[in-house]
């Protein structure tokens, strides 16, 4: 195992496939993504943004006090690598 710290490139691709994959399983609103990860608020709304980077599309859905994000495209990204790696993703990112 290498003990050096990961990048931010790989830190930055892992908090975002990581969020896109809550929204996708209904941990979609800013606080319970906050609460899952506990990652500060500008960093979760921030990563949100940046997941057209991505290709991966979301939505928001509903006003700024009950609104939500929905997955829409996951785009070149494979759903199915992120919930197999998953606690990989998480150790990288050290989140709970």
């Amino acid at each position: 195992m290498n003990a050096t710290k990961p990048s931010k490139t790989k830190t930055s691709f892992y908090r975002r496939i990581y969020v896109a994959y809550l929204i996708d399983k209904g941990i979609n609103p800013v606080p319970a993504i906050i609460d899952t990860t506990g990652m500060p608020r500008r960093t979760a709304q921030d990563t949100i943004c940046a997941l057209q980077e991505l290709g991966i599309e979301v939505e928001f859905i509903g006003g700024t006090r009950n609104g939500y994000y929905q997955l829409k495209d996951w785009g070149a990204v494979y759903k199915g690598w992120i919930k197999n790696n998953l606690q990989h993703i998480k150790d990288v990112l050290e989140y709970p």
